[in-house]
């Protein structure tokens, strides 16, 4: 049995590394954009239970992600709120689903803003108009 010594150029390694901080860089601005800690995408489980939070669904959906078939149901819908949560629609949700390291850096640093959690309506309905000039109080 022969033994292959496989070489990796240094280039390769490199740009595979920038490329992976640059999607942190992007999920991080996300999660900033919706008011939670940029820090937290790093962190494993956590981070899926942030975006819970960001799409407005209960904390307990993370437990969900361990069961099988149901996990696939539960983070496609997931991704929907969060998408639906920076008034995207569900072409751009099929984007992150499918292209997400393009769709995740459009959403993290493109003009995309936080509407509010669109899972927890009452939330979401609160925060419509929170941005914008209030002519009464003249007040931003």
């Amino acid at each position: 049995m022969e033994y292959y010594d496989i070489q990796i150029p240094t280039g390769v390694i490199l740009f595979f590394v920038a490329f992976w901080i640059f999607l942190i860089a992007a999920q991080w601005k996300v999660f900033e954009k919706a008011g939670q800690p940029g820090w937290a995408c790093i962190i494993p489980i956590y981070n899926i239970y942030i975006m819970t939070k960001i799409g407005g669904k209960p904390g307990y959906w993370v437990l969900l992600l361990l069961v099988p078939i149901v996990n696939l149901v539960i983070i496609i819908w997931l991704i929907n709120m969060i998408s639906k949560s920076f008034g995207k629609d569900e072409g751009f949700t099929a984007g992150l689903i499918l292209l997400g390291f393009i769709f995740w850096p459009i959403l993290g640093f493109g003009s995309a803003k936080y509407l509010g959690p669109f899972g927890d309506k009452a939330a979401f309905a609160a925060r419509q108009g929170k941005d914008q000039f209030d002519f009464e109080n003249k007040q931003h």
